[in-house]
């Protein structure tokens, strides 16, 4: 799928003139940023960045080799109380037996204007604190003492690393930010791809700078650089150096129907693409999708973990004894992983603890679960590999890297094409993978190494049918049944959405969600039979679905169904809107209207299509003696729009919601 303007996928170097160019120092805090009662160019902000810098640089350590050293400072007003979590600030580490990075934080204050003098609070040891992520990460977090409305808050942290790695930095927040500044420093002996993220670049200098390091012969084993022979104990290098600089970058604001923000912010990411030292041959690393794949096949918690069978082929030919067709070798299999090894919650394209381990133990990671699940797929004779991919949470992965999946899944080849399968999800089915991994497109990985993009994102429409039967008396009281239908991802949805909730409370806020309405003899059907649709039925009352003006009723036809506001309110949008799936809600309506009442007025007939038939929005009434039959349908081809096409769709959506708010008059006869 081509991906339209959301990446710029190149930055123009520009050299930063003097004029653009700004000091800003911690500690330098100005009655005048204190004052300021609201941003100037965005005056609903609950708070701003004034000005956040960064520096990455990659120096030598002499223990440890070349390092990677971050450091960071900031400085934000907070103009609103719905600004006071920009007063708190985490940054996330590697935590690993073998793998430690470290962050500390300094130079925290908080500046509050008080009888027209500035007051400084320091952040005490009580504010920071330090969190478990997963068995991976943790995190360095901070809360900043004695936050106000008007505020401005500083900080400055160091992240040191013992890899060769630079984090991503955005230049936009979900606030103005005034100033973003961040500086690469990187020695001649390693080489990065550089590449921009979102609408907005920013302008970038290079420059060159003399370096040098001290090693001794003692110094040289036991680190990164320990076979490279250096000629004298003080090294002289080049260090590339690069800065980019974004000024008054605008809030990123949350829009409906966007799969990950993050995808469009604007920002910079590092990839290692190649180190070479002195005498030493060049190590080139990630720079496409097929050595990307091959390095990750190579991986022994990867690659290997397929080959592994022992430790389920008894259980398979028990299994597969009475299977003749792939269909039910498939859905034997699937069903198998899924009833004895649970997801423990983590993700990962490769093994935690490994298959073998995890069918054992019954509980295993993502990789764990859908790799043993691809193994016994090919046991069984299928052509099966693993689908390397990124989550909606992890964003679009559209550079080579490494890091850029987070999740794999299993293909099986049939003459009908690939069939995607998730065994870590209790209500997924074949082709019907849970929400988190509708993102796109995965990279197919086969046994000789070789690979190749594959779609992920449906093209079959999922569907959520309502029947609605009821009836009006005199006084407006409406009494009827519902039975709605849920396929395929919406039923997957639905049945997420419902597992362990109880069912009283899901009445009661269905029964809120609805207009107030009672709810009796509700019943669910095919809760545990997952091939078949979802159906709930149930009876309702209510008092207040209907208006009484004048002595006429007025109806809206769908009731507490209807959609009254449009989820499309920019003037323009810059992101696609992703429906993540294509899909069709209908509406069969029947309509009992009380005795001694005619219709008045009934709403027209009403057809919209959308371009390229990307959808379809049709409405009828007609009427039998006392009965109306109320018919609509919405039906969205597409699940990802781009950008250029938002305005159709908003002006669509404009026309059916006005469609299904307009209102059945009933009049006394």
């Amino acid at each position: 799928m081509k991906l339209i303007k959301i990446l710029s996928l190149s930055i123009v170097l520009l050299v930063v003139s003097k004029a653009t160019a700004q000091e800003f120092k911690l500690g330098k805090v100005s009655v005048a940023e204190l004052e300021q009662k609201m941003h100037p160019k965005d005056s609903a902000a609950p708070a701003a960045i004034l000005y956040k810098k960064g520096k990455a640089r990659i120096e030598f350590d002499p223990t440890e080799g070349f390092i990677t050293v971050t450091d960071v400072e900031a400085r934000i007003k907070i103009y609103k109380k719905e600004g006071y979590d920009w007063a708190n600030k985490a940054v996330w580490y590697y935590k690993q037996p073998n793998f430690v990075e470290k962050v500390s934080f300094s130079d925290a204050y908080t500046y509050n204007l008080v009888n027209g003098k500035i007051e400084k609070t320091k952040l005490k040891s009580e504010g920071t604190f330090d969190e478990v992520l997963n068995k991976y990460r943790a995190q360095k977090k901070i809360t900043m003492p004695n936050v106000k409305e008007g505020s401005v808050i500083e900080y400055s942290y160091t992240i040191k690393s013992p890899s060769r790695s630079i984090r991503e930095w955005d230049f936009q927040e979900t606030i103005p930010v005034n100033y973003s500044e961040f500086v690469t420093c990187i020695p001649e002996y390693y080489v990065f791809n550089s590449r921009a993220k979102g609408y907005l670049s920013p302008k970038v200098s290079t420059t060159k700078n003399n370096k040098s390091f001290t090693i001794n012969s003692k110094e040289r084993s036991g680190f990164y650089i320990s076979k490279t022979e250096f000629t004298s104990d003080k090294i002289d290098y080049f260090e590339n150096q690069t800065t980019y600089v974004a000024q008054d970058f605008p809030a990123m604001k949350e829009e409906a129907f966007v799969n990950n923000m993050d995808n469009y912010v604007s920002s910079i990411q590092h990839e290692l693409a190649m180190v070479k030292f002195p005498n030493e041959p060049m190590k080139p690393y990630s720079t496409d999708w097929e050595s990307v794949v091959k390095t990750i096949y190579n991986y022994e918690t990867f690659g290997p973990e397929l080959n592994k069978t022992g430790y389920y082929e008894d259980d398979l030919k028990v299994l597969l004894a009475d299977k003749n067709t792939p269909e039910e070798k498939i859905w034997a299999i699937l069903n198998h992983v899924k009833a004895n090894v649970k997801w423990n919650g983590y993700t990962g394209y490769d093994c935690d603890n490994g298959v073998k381990k995890a069918y054992k133990e019954k509980t295993g990671n993502i990789g764990d679960i859908n790799l043993m699940l691809t193994s016994m797929l090919r046991y069984a004779g299928l052509t099966a590999n693993p689908v390397l991919l990124s989550t909606r949470e992890n964003g679009i992965a559209l550079f080579p890297n490494r890091t850029a999946f987070d999740y794999v899944v299993a293909a099986v080849e049939t003459p009908q094409g690939n069939l995607l399968l998730d065994a870590s999800n209790k209500y997924s089915t074949p082709n019907i993978l849970p929400f988190r991994t509708i993102n796109w497109t995965g990279r197919l990985i086969r046994k000789d190494g070789t690979s190749e993009e594959i779609e992920l994102t449906p093209k079959k429409a999922s569907n959520d049918i309502v029947f609605l039967s009821y009836s009006i008396d005199a006084d407006g009281k409406v009494s009827g049944k519902t039975r709605r239908q849920y396929t395929d991802h919406m039923a997957m949805i639905t049945r997420e959405r419902i597992d362990g909730v109880k069912q009283e409370d899901y009445l009661e806020k269905l029964e809120n969600k609805s207009g107030k309405i009672e709810i009796s003899d509700y019943t669910r059907t095919n809760e545990k039979e997952i091939l078949l649709p979802a159906v709930e039925t149930y009876a309702f009352t209510g008092n207040d679905l209907c208006e009484i003006i004048g002595g006429k009723i007025y109806v809206n036809p769908m009731l507490f169904f209807a959609n009254d506001k449009n989820p499309f309110k920019q003037e323009v949008r810059e992101y696609p809107v992703d429906f993540g799936f294509p899909q069709l809600d209908k509406y069969n309506i029947t309509i009992q209207i009380p005795e001694g009442f005619t219709v008045e007025t009934l709403p027209a007939p009403a057809i919209i299509n959308m371009e390229d038939n990307a959808g379809s929005f049709k409405f009828n009434v007609a009427t039998n003696g006392n009965t109306l039959q109320v018919s609509i349908a919405n039906q969205i081809n597409e699940a990802i729009f781009s950008a250029e096409k938002y305005e159709m769709l908003k002006e669509y959506y404009k026309g059916m919601i006005a469609k299904e708010t307009e209102k059945i008059v009933l009049k006394r006869i």
